[in-house]
């Protein structure tokens, strides 16, 4: 089989998520032809069968193939950010950005990064920045996975404080009230900011957001 024929053997595969007949498939396609998309889609699949270190090499022989590859910069940043290397992953998902600033879940991933870093304002303008380059992202992203990974509440209390900010300024205020009702709820301390923050002017004649600050739920410790 040609490199070609065995590439889109390997996609085939991945989208079954059989990883371990794909990476077979895309490594003896890099041995007829050792291009960077090749390597790039090795990375994918090690990062799908959690073998970082390995997926990691991958990677990064991608970019060193084609420097400009705005998906394996991103790639070599989700092996960094899988094992908390969060420095080394905000540098490097910054070199994606920069080489393809349109991709919204570049941006997202950043977001996470700085989030787990406790940059929450920096955190704040890549989650804006990947709303509106589609609006429709956190639709298709699953709100819990997104935090799922912060493990105290109050990690989570600042992701949620943050993602109501996002939604009341950009007028959604279903999904604001949404957030703020989490943020209540794991202790947020400066939650009465809503009333002197500028970006929840939309949401705080709603009556919804009256009752919720008026009957807060209980927060979970």
């Amino acid at each position: 089989m040609s490199a070609e024929d065995l590439d889109q053997r390997g996609d085939m595969l991945r989208q079954v998520k059989d990883y371990l007949s794909a990476m077979d498939c895309y490594r003896e396609a890099v041995r007829k032809k050792a291009s960077a998309e090749y390597y790039n889609k090795i990375a994918i699949s090690e990062i799908m069968l959690r073998h970082l270190p390995e997926a990691e090499k991958a990677a990064r022989k991608a970019v060193r193939k084609d420097k400009h590859m705005a998906e394996g910069w991103n790639n070599l940043g989700v092996t960094y950010y899988m094992r908390r290397k969060y420095e080394d992953a905000i540098h490097t998902y910054a070199r994606a950005i920069s080489l393809r600033p349109e991709s919204a879940s570049f941006h997202n991933n950043m977001a996470a990064a700085l989030m787990d870093s406790k940059e929450f304002d920096r955190a704040m303008l890549e989650y804006r920045k990947a709303f509106e380059l589609d609006p429709s992202f956190f639709e298709r992203q699953s709100q819990n996975g997104i935090s799922a990974h912060m493990g105290s509440p109050q990690d989570r209390a600042q992701f949620a404080f943050v993602m109501a900010k996002l939604f009341a300024s950009s007028g959604d205020l279903d999904r604001a009230l949404h957030f703020l009702r989490s943020a209540i709820e794991d202790g947020y301390p400066k939650i009465d900011d809503v009333y002197r923050d500028k970006a929840f002017a939309p949401v705080r004649n709603d009556e919804r957001f009256v009752a919720l600050m008026k009957d807060r739920p209980v927060a979970v410790q």
